[in-house]
């Protein structure tokens, strides 16, 4: 399942048996019998280097073929991901970040700190990191989930902040270009129509302000979001999903994840600098979430009593 041990202690290695064994579960879901995980678990960081791996040398394709070849798919689906692109826009890179280590379980690389305390009381919210390009997923405090976005390009810039989650639809219209079908979309700007879907990942900030993702990650998280509640046409009476996005990009640095080869903790996102981020926006989220948990309630309470 991967390439050597080297540099991976003993913790790390159980953190990855732990998450892999869990793989393409429901958030939050334990095995077996469905039942809400009562503890989540804390994820140990990657502790090894990073390395390059060239894709384009004298003959054609040989870097490509020596991937495909040394790598199974599910390595190189993790390779992928770290490096922001996907497996239909590799064969336009020059190079790939590979680390020394390769597992199979995304989780093992994450930027995203494994534990935020200031969210324990949050149910669940996504974090969106523009200057990394990447999202993490918290359920009351712990990490849950991290991958690759493509997000807003230098001219059309993701706009920042706290936002939530609208409405969500399997296929949906661009409003930017009615030929472009975007899939797992959810909404979280509905006047600017922004949101996140599956999109083409070319290993750099590339949309019209959305943030793309992956497929694997587009219908994780369309399954995971909770929708806002409308009464009538235009009453919100509650909130979906808290997504905060934060930070900028650097256009005209060297990509982030090219840093790793220098400094394997280049872009790791501390839980200083993601409290700091979050702060202004706490009684917000919390508040928006009573109002979700209210209206919950009621529409139990009604349908208890129409039955």
């Amino acid at each position: 399942m991967k390439i050597t041990l080297t540099f991976l202690s003993a913790a790390a290695a159980a953190t990855f048996f732990l998450t892999a064994c869990n793989q393409g579960r429901k958030p939050n879901e334990a095995a077996g019998n469905g039942k809400k995980l009562v503890v989540h678990e804390e994820i140990k960081p990657f502790e090894g280097r990073y390395d390059t791996l060239a894709l384009k040398g004298a003959a054609k394709d040989s870097g490509l073929a020596f991937f495909s070849k040394r790598y199974s798919r599910e390595q190189r689906q993790v390779i992928l991901a770290l490096n922001r692109i996907d497996s239909n826009n590799v064969k336009r890179a020059d190079t790939l970040v590979v680390p020394d280590s390769v597992w199979t379980d995304v989780t093992v690389y994450s930027p995203f700190p494994s534990r935020v305390k200031v969210l324990d009381s949050v149910k669940k919210i996504i974090c969106f990191a523009y200057p990394i390009q990447a999202f993490g997923v918290y359920e009351d405090g712990y990490l849950v989930r991290w991958g690759p976005t493509s997000m807003g390009r230098k001219d059309a810039q993701t706009p920042t902040g706290l936002y939530f989650a609208n409405w969500k639809a399997e296929e949906h219209e661009s409003s930017v270009d009615d030929e472009w079908l975007l899939k797992w979309n959810v909404n979280v700007i509905n006047d600017q129509g922004v949101g996140w879907h599956l999109y083409a990942m070319p290993g750099y900030p590339a949309s019209h302000s959305c943030m793309r993702l992956l497929e694997k990650d587009a219908r994780w998280l369309y399954d995971w979001v909770d929708e806002w509640t409308i009464k009538g046409d235009h009453q919100i009476e509650a909130q979906g999903t808290p997504t905060l996005i934060f930070g900028s990009y650097d256009f005209k640095g060297r990509k982030p994840w090219l840093k790793l080869l220098n400094d394997p903790n280049a872009n790791r996102i501390s839980e200083e600098t993601l409290t700091k981020e979050l702060e202004p926006h706490l009684s917000k989220i919390m508040e928006e979430q009573a109002r979700t948990e209210k209206v919950t309630e009621a529409e139990k309470v009604d349908s208890a009593s129409s039955n």
